[in-house]
């Protein structure tokens, strides 16, 4: 079942335990987040998103044109232990808030900006998607997602000349982005 379609574009993460919690029960606590104030903030770390100059500019310029940017979760096997509460985010590097009553983030230097999270059955070859931003945009996504590199803004581009289509990843979990789509955490 494909939950894409040609030129839409889409967050990747790979997901997991994070801050000794188990993928179970962080879906359970954003769900009844997104309940109770609206929206949830799911962390993240790494550079290869950041909040600024690749997530925000990629919905905005992706969402101008009108498309609806979702995140889209693979879970993995992952042994992130980092703790730590974020007290306050910030839009723009500039201001900073205290993160919304009710909402938790947990060892994590940014979050994604979300206002639905769902369960999904998908698969998806990364060798048909291509980076939408930055000096990398235009690689396939599977040359891309590798390594250390766990999340991306993508773009659904299938049979676009590329090389040999590799295997399908599963997909578990969709997002909705809300503005600001992506922020810095402390």
């Amino acid at each position: 079942m494909s939950v894409l379609n040609p030129g839409d574009s889409f967050l990747y993460m790979k997901v997991g335990v994070h801050a000794n919690e188990t993928l179970e029960d962080i879906i359970k606590r954003k769900r009844q987040e997104i309940e109770d104030a609206g929206v949830s903030f799911w962390g993240y770390g790494g550079s290869s998103c950041h909040p600024y100059n690749a997530v925000q500019p990629f919905v905005r310029e992706e969402t101008a044109k009108g498309t609806k940017v979702r995140l889209l979760m693979q879970e993995i096997t992952s042994r992130h232990y980092a703790e730590g509460l974020a007290k306050e985010y910030s839009p723009d590097g500039k201001n900073y808030y205290p993160v919304p009553k009710g909402v938790n983030v947990l060892g994590s230097r940014y979050a994604l900006v979300v206002n639905t999270l769902d369960p999904i059955e998908a698969a998806l070859s990364l060798s048909d998607t291509k980076v939408g931003i930055g000096n990398k945009r235009g690689i396939r996504g599977d040359q891309y997602i590798r390594g250390h590199v766990d999340k991306a803004c993508l773009v659904y581009s299938p049979g676009a000349g590329f090389a040999e289509r590799k295997a399908d990843i599963e997909l578990s979990l969709s997002a909705v982005l809300a503005e600001p789509y992506a922020v810095v955490l402390r």
